[in-house]
């Protein structure tokens, strides 16, 4: 990354009168290099439509505010966590950070208040349910940059030619129409995915859906029973033939594409998949339904938001900050950005605007209000979701039987959070 750092040279003079200096001595000129604020920002890289879009919004940023460099890095999630815990232990923290956790930094204090840096302005059009899940005891330790909401999207071929009318919205139909579509003999049932990128989220899905979830009056509930039965339930479907047959190898995006080339019935995704597949497979019929929950337990909505954090550094500027937040947000540039990727905008302008002209977005907004969503505000939930990501393999493959996985997640999660 360029580093752009000017340092002013204290420049010693004679004991003159004022009139005096300003005959005899030039002023000491200042350069522009030696006026500039740097950000650093670290983005995730969410398609490829993410580079273009922030490289071009940081070149126009810095002509509009040639006193700051923004160095920007993008990442893809796979290695992100590993950029930004690099740049921590080497105390050079990015001043911003595209992430999907935040509390335990928080709890390390090395966070901004972005109370004290974000504008008004800004701090009114964002959506106050969002901001309520960034904000810890009065401090506002990350900002909503973008949400989803996650749905059940399937191949409408796959489901004409195996018979089946409508989406699933129980178990006991997901299993019936997966099956159907495994006899087809032309695609696998039902995507399941127990990758290090997924796996929280699929657990999340069925553990909401069974009646369970994380936590409970501030408690871990993770081997609750329904979450128990809840896996178990994915295992039986794997053992079964009627998933994917890599469910810890093949990851999202793959899936994605999996079903838009016609090899795979369904699958569980974020609401970015009406733009992303059709975007590559146009010739693609999808359609759209509910996440299927437990026999008996009722529907269930799954939202998830990815926040903006900022990093206490030696250079913290607020200024700086708060001009590049006002930029990044603006309603132009962040309806375009939410556009490309196909988010759900976690501002009230821009969100307002379009779902004044699109159902599925005011549907979407919609849900988002209603939706489940992680244990965000839990310092322990970075640790827990990193050690659950261990356990796909295990599980599927029976080195651990789904009651003694939970068991052992608990476990982890309530060690965690007493330290």
């Amino acid at each position: 990354m360029r580093k752009r750092w000017g340092y002013l040279a204290v420049v010693g003079s004679l004991i003159l009168p004022l009139a005096s200096c300003a005959e005899r001595e030039p002023s000491v000129a200042i350069s522009q290099e030696e006026k500039q604020k740097v950000i650093r920002f670290v983005a995730a890289e969410y398609s490829t439509e993410s580079k273009p879009f922030l490289d071009n919004l940081v070149r126009e940023f810095e002509l509009k505010n040639p006193d700051i460099i923004v160095e920007l890095q993008v990442a893809n999630w796979n290695v992100l966590d590993g950029i930004y815990t690099s740049m921590i232990s080497k105390n050079q923290p990015p001043d911003l950070l595209i992430t999907n956790v935040y509390a335990h930094f928080a709890k390390a204090g090395i966070l901004n208040d972005l109370n004290k840096i974000i504008s008004p302005g800004l701090k009114r059009k964002m959506y106050p349910n969002l901001l309520e899940m960034d904000r810890i005891g009065g401090v506002q330790y990350a900002l909503p940059y973008v949400a989803t909401t996650r749905n059940l999207y399937y191949n409408k071929r796959l489901f004409d030619e195996a018979g089946i009318p409508n989406p699933p919205e129980t178990w006991g139909q997901l299993e019936k129409d997966a099956d159907k579509i495994k006899r087809t003999g032309k695609a696998f049932g039902f995507g399941l995915d127990l990758t290090d990128d997924e796996i929280q989220a699929y657990l999340s899905y069925f553990f909401y859906g069974s009646g369970g979830g994380w936590m409970k009056d501030g408690k871990w509930i993770i081997n609750s029973p329904g979450n128990v039965e809840g896996l178990t339930f994915l295992k039986r479907l794997f053992d079964e033939g009627l998933t994917d047959p890599e469910p810890t190898v093949t990851i999202r995006d793959e899936k994605q594409r999996i079903l838009g080339d016609g090899k795979l019935g369904m699958l569980i995704s974020g609401n970015y998949f009406s733009q992303v597949v059709p975007r590559e497979f146009p010739n693609l019929q999808w359609g759209a339904g509910p996440i299927p929950v437990k026999e008996g337990e009722p529907p269930m909505t799954f939202g998830v938001q990815d926040v903006l954090v900022s990093f206490k550094t030696d250079h913290t500027d607020a200024e700086a900050l708060s001009k590049f937040l006002d930029f990044l947000y603006d309603d132009s540039n962040y309806e375009e950005m939410t556009m490309r990727e196909g988010f759900i905008p976690v501002t009230s302008t821009v969100g307002g605007k379009l779902a004044a002209n699109d159902p599925a977005m005011r549907s979407n907004l919609e849900a988002l209000g209603k939706a489940r969503f992680y244990p965000i505000q839990e310092p322990a939930w970075q640790a827990v979701m990193d050690t659950s990501r261990k356990m796909g393999d295990a599980v599927l493959y029976d080195n651990l039987s789904p009651k003694d996985a939970l068991d052992q997640l608990q476990r982890f999660a309530e060690e965690r959070s007493a330290k």
